[in-house]
């Protein structure tokens, strides 16, 4: 009589993202052993990363280097400047994100600068740029948009500002900390003055003598929930009262654990993460647990993850922390490694789902106020967004953990593999399978066909991920979706091109939308009704609307672009290990059930 088939599934594949720190033979279902350009979506499928664009059409005399920090100046009448360093120059994007380099405007001799890795913090609509070695800079665009000065060139300058290498601004006034010769004093400037470091509410704060575990040297700064908190190598600081500086008490203090990276600090508005001597940590966690290293996020992949540290120069490693994306992103330059940990919500241990990228490497990251994610790499500022590299692919894999099928005494046939897949289309998913551990695997090819998502009965409005528009040279100009999905009056909106915009429009300036009609609009500077804008040039390239606040309301779905694929599956063993790999050319990809499907064959 014929043997039954015996089927084995895993429902939400590398829920719990990638575990290489534990035993293979012991990891739960939903763990995986390698996955590699992926992150995990909100739905909980493991799935392909965005890749990136230029936002830049030419490089300008950043030249052949990559940026070294991106920065955002946000004035308070809404101006938003992108600023960043690289060639050892500072610059900023333009209206039409042409890449301008910002010229010594001084009095005196201009400073020489031979290292970008600068620390940016924004004060009272001047942006302040710190580093090791260096006078401070400044850009003020209330003085000059095209050019920088030194802080000692600024009118009212008082006292002398530290040269360090740590600043951030946070309640009112600059922190500053670690200069060559003082790697235990805080200096702060006086309110809303990063220029004055003499009299008024300025002044210095030197925990010399407060660490709790003896001599150790700032590394780092934060600003959480009226606290300021203090880093070290391997020891914390926090202060509270930090709105008045006069008053300012230590409230906690934290021994065994510091930060190692200046730029791995990110805060997520509930919480600060940072990299330490034993991964990644949560402040909270970490003030509540004191020294014992229970509290570390990125225990799942910790001694992979700490290797690669250990052999990093570490006032290169940059994060990120995005709200729109929900990750943590820590990028280490020399291995050429991205590692993704996913901040919805811990596993029942504590940690963050992490997975991995490698064929993105930026150089620097910044979340923008409008929720862009933006990228250095070489030449460019770049944005996380769409589904391909530059317009080239890059690689996705997943591979499951080890499994025995039910009965790890029973040697397993296998006869078919099945994989169901949200996205992709026409494009090959390689599907693998080995046995017992070996790396020797078995392999089949299966085919997405050319697919879309339909919508029944009505238009998607908002797309999310941006829509691609025309724009018309008149009074008023009118701006069309290509995909007619629609438009709803009042969104806020920003434009971005691959060329340059009409005359009239600007990229990185919010816009209304108004007079919406089907799959049509205008844009304004204020709410509906506001004021059309006009437009005197055709502009050229292909322009894109991205919604800051994007709003689905598409009410009869049709559901998502879902495939099964298949593959026979051959060979035998106890234990089972499948992967999954496609190369990302355009269209996002995700995993969203597994099943494998054997007989039994021996029992061992």
């Amino acid at each position: 009589m014929s043997q039954a088939l015996q089927t084995a599934s895993i429902s939400a594949p590398g829920f719990f993202g990638l575990n290489t720190q534990d035993s293979p033979s012991d990891l739960a279902a939903g763990f995986a052993l390698v996955a590699t350009n992926c992150v995990i979506d909100k739905f909980g499928r493991i799935g392909s990363r965005k890749g990136w664009s230029r936002v830049n059409a030419s490089a300008g005399t950043l030249g052949a280097n990559a940026p070294g920090v991106i920065h955002e100046l946000v004035q308070t009448d809404g101006t938003l400047t992108i600023l960043f360093s690289g060639n050892n120059k500072l610059f900023k994007l333009d209206g039409s994100n042409a890449v301008v380099e910002l010229t010594y405007g001084g009095g005196g001799v201009a400073p020489v600068i031979t290292a970008n890795n600068w620390a940016c913090a924004s004060l009272n609509g001047i942006t302040y740029f710190f580093q090791e070695g260096y006078d401070p800079l400044i850009f003020d665009p209330a003085v000059s948009t095209t050019t920088f000065r030194r802080v000692s060139e600024k009118t009212g300058y008082a006292g002398t500002v530290p040269l360090g290498n740590i600043v951030i601004s946070a309640y009112g006034r600059l922190w500053v900390a670690d200069t060559t010769t003082d790697n235990t004093t805080v200096s702060f400037s006086d309110l809303l003055s990063g220029h004055v470091w003499t009299g008024g509410t300025s002044g210095t704060l030197n925990v010399n003598q407060v660490w709790p575990a003896g001599a150790d040297n700032i590394t780092g700064l934060a600003a959480h929930n009226n606290f300021l908190i203090i880093f070290a190598q391997r020891q914390i600081l926090v202060y509270s009262g930090a709105t008045t500086p006069s008053t300012i008490t230590l409230s906690d203090t934290v021994a065994g654990i510091g930060c190692i990276a200046r730029d791995s600090i990110q805060s997520t508005g509930k919480d600060v993460l940072f990299l330490s001597n034993s991964g990644v940590r949560s402040l909270a966690r970490t003030v509540l647990e004191k020294s014992v290293p229970i509290g570390d996020l990125s225990k799942n992949v910790r001694s992979d993850f700490m290797n690669i540290v250990s052999g990093e120069t570490l006032a290169n490693i940059k994060s990120v922390y995005s709200e729109t994306e929900a990750f943590y992103l820590v990028t280490l330059p020399l291995a050429a490694a991205v590692f993704c940990f996913d901040t919805r919500g811990n596993l029942q241990d504590g940690s963050l789902r992490a997975t991995t990228w490698d064929s993105i490497q930026p150089s620097a990251l910044l979340s923008r106020r409008n929720g862009d994610l933006l990228l250095g790499k070489t030449s460019y500022i770049a944005k996380y967004s769409g589904s391909q590299d530059d317009t080239s692919p890059y690689r996705l894999q997943y591979y499951t953990n080890h499994a025995d099928l039910g009965n790890a005494n029973v040697t397993s046939l296998l006869k078919r593999l099945k994989v169901v897949v949200i996205g992709g289309t026409n494009q090959f998913v390689t599907i693998k399978w080995g046995f017992d551990f070996s790396t020797n695997y078995l392999s089949d090819n299966a085919l997405i066909p050319t697919q879309g998502i339909s919508e029944y009965g009505i238009a998607e409005y908002d797309n999310p991920d941006g829509q691609v528009v025309t724009i018309t040279n008149a009074s008023p100009s009118v701006i069309t979706s290509v995909d007619l999905s629609a438009f709803v009056n009042n969104n806020t909106v920003t434009l971005t091109t691959t060329g340059t915009l009409p005359t009239g429009f600007s990229v990185l300036t919010t816009y209304y939308i108004i007079n919406a009609s089907t799959n049509t609009c205008n844009l304004s500077l204020t709410p509906s009704p506001g004021t059309a804008i006009n437009t005197s040039s055709s502009g050229s390239g292909t322009h894109t609307l991205q919604h800051i606040h994007p709003t689905v309301v598409a009410q009869y779905s049709g559901g998502v672009a879902l495939q099964t694929l298949s593959v026979s599956a051959s060979g035998s063993g106890k234990i089972v290990q499948t992967g999954y790999e496609s190369d990302i050319n355009g269209a996002a990809l995700s995993i969203q059930r597994i099943e494998i499907q054997s007989k039994n064959g021996k029992t061992v």
